[in-house]
């Protein structure tokens, strides 16, 4: 084989085969294939890039290009989580002893940070005498003594990824869903947990700053994970927003206690439960996720989750007091808030330049050889959605000096927005994917239809309906987690009333600037004794404005429900059927069904 062809067959759009794939990978680790080779090889990819059996074939021998862990002598089903990165992300640090308290093997290697914050292990050093480098027989003895051990990962775990990598960040190719898809699998592959739940960041603080994109990365890892005969789950959750309020290693860890203790903020216990609640069904523990949720609060509330927290922590030379004696954490010298400088709604909380100003404290590191202070950081006081006045803190600066806690508090100005509109509250768990079938399916996950069913509820009750009197309430979420809702508002002559999913979406509209929306669900409720459809013209709208698998609920009052999507509905016509008996008036016609 010469790499000059592969190369050119690249950039003619032909599919690499395995024993092409598994040639230029081994020569590329031993040197055989030069830099600027595998350079061009890179871009080719970013411009035509790859199919499933191809990434999956990329991401193996990535994964066999170096050491790879055995885990088969430790019993259970050892489940790995990884996310794909964010501000605020301690959930590792809060799943770690949730999960391994639930019964479920955790044996984890994680890496140090490079950008705003630490990583999982610069965020445990914070812990005082934490040791992150112990060998690889205590590795093993402790996750079958206590069920979890987290320690730094090992340079021989898949070297081929970190070179490419290394030459990916140089020449613009690292934008590619299979190199992205492939570079973190083959980590987790050579890792040797026999399960992975993923975590898919979408948003102004991550990778991928769209849904599409995101679930597109999420159903290539899956597909990998199933060629490659593991169980695999991937969870799309936002990212607009630091998780939780604290953005640095010491403040995180701070957090991750409160929340082990059932004392943490709402988004990142959320998260936690969600995420814990496919490890634990993965690692065979529950059948269903809900029993895995039920069990994982239960672990929360009565303390077993936070003592295995400690026993994790004395296990590896830490202090296990400052589970129970949080002052014993980093602390800074100088702490100064940013004050609100309007009345008002958090409207823009920019993730990622918030998560820039804790890297600017010494939070996190710009280049590899940056020193971490684990005192530094960030704590929000206030969360998109929240309504805030003038003058009160709204985010804290833990810094250790006068002038940098003063530079950090001028940067924040820009990257807060505060607005004149509604208090809300955007969903956090966008989307679930158990099968990167071909289909273009839509998982919406039970929580998330449930807000979506009381927010139509809700807007059903401003329906102005004097002549029908059937009151019909619609929700829309949008790709960025808002939830937009309308009513119907009837007229005497008919043909200009307006129903409640015209509403919403026209107020959509209205709300996104005029730009097209992304809408990723609807639930619709109605005045009546089962589920309805919308009429032809509401049909018409929605296929003007959604995807054809977008989801749609029909609900009644009595809390039935028919889920369709958006396509489903377009066969159906509207018929009289559909129509309110009322009467007080036979000739209105509902204002919506």
């Amino acid at each position: 084989m010469r790499m000059y062809e592969i190369i050119q067959k690249k950039r003619y759009g032909q599919a690499l085969t395995k024993d092409e794939i598994r040639w230029l990978i081994e020569g590329f680790v031993n040197g055989e294939v030069p830099d600027y080779q595998m350079s061009a090889l890179a871009m080719a990819i970013c411009f035509r890039g790859m199919d499933a059996e191809e990434t999956a074939e990329l991401t193996m021998a990535m994964a066999e290009s170096g050491h790879q862990l055995d885990w088969s002598d430790i019993p259970g089903v050892k489940v790995d989580k990884h996310s794909t990165g964010g501000v605020g992300d301690t959930t590792t640090l809060v799943l770690g002893p949730l999960v391994a308290a639930a019964g479920v093997p955790i044996a984890k290697m994680s890496g140090r940070g490079l950008g705003h914050t630490g990583g999982t292990i610069d965020k445990l050093e914070s812990i005082p005498g934490f040791r992150t480098d112990i060998s690889m027989e205590a590795f093993r003895r402790q996750v079958r003594e206590i069920q979890i051990a987290i320690a730094g990962q090992t340079a021989d775990l898949a070297p081929a990824d970190k070179r490419l990598y290394a030459l990916r960040d140089v020449t613009a190719t690292v934008d590619s869903i299979p190199l992205i898809a492939s570079s973190i699998m083959s980590k987790k592959l050579a890792s040797g947990a026999d399960a992975i739940v993923l975590d898919v960041k979408v948003g102004d603080g991550a990778f991928m700053k769209h849904p599409d994109d995101a679930r597109q990365l999420a159903e290539a890892m899956v597909s990998i994970a199933k060629r490659a005969g593991r169980r695999a789950v991937a969870v799309l959750t936002r990212m607009d927003e630091p998780l939780g309020f604290a953005v640095g290693n010491a403040l995180e860890v701070r957090e991750a206690i409160l929340t082990l203790r059932n004392q943490g903020p709402a988004d990142l216990t959320e998260l936690c439960l969600t995420l814990g609640a496919e490890m634990v069904v993965q690692g065979g523990k529950a059948r269903t996720v809900d029993e895995a949720r039920d069990l994982l609060r239960r672990l929360l509330e009565n303390g077993e989750a936070i003592q295995k927290f400690k026993d994790f922590v004395a296990a590896q030379g830490g202090d296990a007091r400052v589970a129970d004696d949080l002052s014993l954490l980093p602390k800074a010298s100088v702490i100064k808030s940013f004050l609100a400088p309007a009345d008002g709604v958090v409207e823009v909380l920019r993730a990622q330049a918030i998560g820039l100003v804790a890297m600017r404290l010494g939070a996190g590191r710009a280049k590899q050889s940056d020193v971490i202070d684990p005192a530094v950081g960030l704590v929000l006081r206030r969360k998109l959605g929240q309504t805030v006045v003038q003058g009160e803190p709204l985010i804290e600066v833990h810094a250790n000096s006068e002038e940098a806690a003063d530079a950090a508090i001028e940067q924040l100005r820009a990257c807060v927005e505060i607005g004149g509109r509604d208090p809300f509250d955007a969903p956090l768990v966008l989307d679930v994917v158990r099968d990167a079938s071909p289909a273009r399916t839509v998982n919406v996950t039970e929580q998330a239809l449930a807000n979506l069913m009381e927010a139509a509820r809700e807007a059903r009750a401003c329906a102005y309906v004097p002549y029908s009197r059937f009151a019909v309430g619609a929700a829309l979420q949008l790709e960025d987690g808002r939830i937009i809702t309308g009513a119907n508002i009837e007229n005497a002559s008919y043909g200009l009333t307006n129903c409640a999913e015209r509403t919403a979406v026209f107020r959509a509209l209205m709300e996104n600037g005029g730009k097209p929306l992304k809408v990723r669900a609807i639930a619709v409720i109605a005045d009546s004794d089962g589920p309805v459809a919308p009429c032809g013209a509401c049909r018409q709208v929605l296929a003007e404005f959604c995807a054809p698998e977008t989801p749609v609920w029909l609900g009644d009052l009595a809390g039935g429900v028919k889920p369709t999507t958006v396509e489903g509905l377009l066969p159906y016509a509207f018929g009289p059927g559909q129509m309110h008996a009322d009467s007080a008036s036979d000739a209105a016609s509902p204002a919506d069904a």
